[in-house]
């Protein structure tokens, strides 16, 4: 495959028309080209996470669901039927909100790896300028060139898709799953303690509003701090003390 390609003897010799630092630039690309790599099966196997646990959470959720309606066929919606989801929900609403938690977590940790691999587009643009126009994602490390990568648009001619991204993201869904659950647990107990349905109802409408809007704060605020994380640039000089030190031997 690729190891065709590679010279089967020592290298050779710069000729005369060769650049003296092609070996060092070739040396460069290949070492970029491997970070890049790296960081693209990082990216992979954190969406794979990211698809199992939503699987995950929404299977148990399914379950449960299914569970809950034998139940109240066979107790016709009685104190056993309460009992029952008092017991089964909150196990459930415990895995979306650590479900919810880690997709926040999987999202921030891809915006650091697609910054990283745009940095390494920008440093192939470096080293030969001419490939710009190949690159269709981006290759700054503003938000212009990672929403470009995303596959978004920002900028005043459009609608502005960055910011509704997060609305139509995984944990975004799951949060608004979550926040039904905590509605439905807290319409269950009030029912329970008051024999009412009006004031259950009324709370499960004020738990869902407090409980999505807690989840969203939580999440923008996650956000923020991986971008911090992304925007701090890598310092260079711990390579260089380490040289130094080896050199001192």
């Amino acid at each position: 495959m690729a190891m065709e390609h590679l010279p089967s003897g020592p290298p050779q010799a710069a000729g005369a028309g060769e650049h003296p630092d092609a070996a060092a630039r070739a040396l460069r690309v290949q070492m970029l080209a491997t970070e890049h790599w790296s960081l693209l099966a990082t990216r992979s196997l954190s969406w794979n996470e990211s698809f199992a646990r939503a699987t995950m959470f929404l299977t148990l959720l399914s379950g449960a669901t299914v569970a809950l309606a034998l139940v109240a066929q066979a107790t016709a919606f009685g104190e056993g039927f309460q009992v029952f989801a008092l017991l089964i929900l909150p196990v459930v609403l415990f895995i979306g909100l650590a479900t919810y938690v880690r997709l926040l977590e999987i999202n921030n940790e891809d915006y650091v790896w697609v910054k990283g691999m745009n940095r390494l587009r920008g440093a192939y643009l470096e080293i030969d300028p001419q490939l710009a126009r190949y690159f269709i994602t981006g290759v700054t490390e503003d938000a212009e060139g990672i929403f470009r990568t995303f596959g978004s648009d920002v900028g005043p001619s459009s609608l502005d898709t960055g910011r509704f991204h997060g609305l139509v993201t995984t944990p975004v869904t799951i949060a608004f799953v979550d926040a039904m659950l905590a509605a439905v647990l807290a319409a269950i107990v009030v029912a329970q303690l008051t024999r009412t349905m009006l004031p259950a109802a009324g709370i499960g409408v004020l738990a869902f509003f407090v409980v999505g809007v807690a989840l969203f704060l939580f999440g923008y605020r996650s956000q923020d701090m991986a971008q911090l994380y992304a925007d701090s640039q890598p310092t260079q000089e711990q390579p260089a003390a380490k040289n130094e030190q080896e050199g001192s031997r």
